[in-house]
């Protein structure tokens, strides 16, 4: 199943995704108000026996939320494919490199991302995300992907500047705005082997990134046991699992994205998040604040 959160005249819901176009699980769940209240009650079967029923909605005519709004937690594992270790020099960690996003740093397939008033160093990051759907703490590497609900594609937009006033990334990873997840969620009983499929990330329709999911340095399952161990994962946390070479920062000149832009991030087997670039103006700032 593809599982899309959406807002459908104002109101938010979730649901499946379908060539007729989006089945709305929340108006006929209503124990399970949202795609997190879902897998934290190990419902997802209801949504299954959903999946005949017909289109409420066309895909055109909903506006994309990030494929869970609500996180518990969301971590970022930094320079995690061989290609981008190799451009941005850093060597092979013995453990994965973790970070922090906040939720609303996200948006949606099909809303903009922000490049912030602070800075002109926007970059495109094309990254997978796992959605985790059972609780675990300490979880064995072995039984790790019996705790996937599903993956989404992620662009984890870096304003490059606010990463490195420090070793510490969050500031320039957790601007408003600046993360696209989504189109939806593809449950991972349709991706049996995530390894086999690729990702690749697209600027303005050029490819910029490229590479199999089987280039990771830490795998799926390797990230799920090491930051179940630190804490307990529960359901609708979110890992995103790094980004390949080609990012904007290691090219020369600089990649930098900019209002106009269109970035991409497809994954085969799950689909296309695309999103636009927004530059955010004095007067929102001044209304946000």
């Amino acid at each position: 199943m593809k599982i899309a959160s959406f807002k459908a005249a104002g109101t938010a819901s979730y649901g499946i995704v379908t060539d007729a176009g989006v089945i709305d699980a929340g108006k006929r769940l209503k124990a399970y108000p949202t795609l997190k209240a879902l897998l934290t009650t190990g419902s997802l079967n209801e949504l299954k026996k959903l999946q005949s029923e017909l289109a409420d909605h066309a895909l055109k005519d909903v506006e994309l939320l990030p494929t869970v709004p609500d996180p518990d937690k969301i971590f970022c594992i930094g320079v995690n494919y061989a290609t981008h270790l190799a451009e941005s020099g850093h060597p092979t960690p013995p453990h994965p490199m973790i970070f922090t996003r906040f939720a609303n740093s996200q948006v949606g397939a099909g809303q903009p991302m922000i490049r912030p008033l602070e800075s002109e160093r926007f970059d495109y990051e094309g990254e997978m995300a796992v959605i985790i759907g059972k609780a675990g703490r300490r979880i064995p590497r072995e039984a790790a992907l019996g705790h996937v609900a599903g993956y989404a594609c992620y662009n984890d937009g870096s304003i490059r500047d606010w990463q490195r006033h420090t070793s510490q990334f969050a500031p320039g990873k957790n601007f408003v705005g600046t993360g696209g997840f989504g189109p939806w969620m593809v449950t991972s009983d349709e991706l049996t082997d995530i390894s086999k499929q690729q990702i690749a990330t697209r600027l303005n329709g050029v490819e910029v990134q490229a590479a199999p999911i089987s280039d990771l340095v830490f795998d799926v399952a390797t990230l799920i046991a090491y930051c179940s161990t630190f804490t307990e994962l529960v359901p609708g946390d979110v890992i995103v699992t790094g980004t390949t070479g080609g990012v904007g920062a290691y090219r020369t000149p600089p990649l930098w994205m900019k209002e106009g832009d269109v970035v991409e991030v497809e994954i085969s087997g799950i689909g296309v998040l695309r999103n636009p670039v927004k530059d955010e103006t004095a007067a929102t700032a001044t209304r946000a604040a």
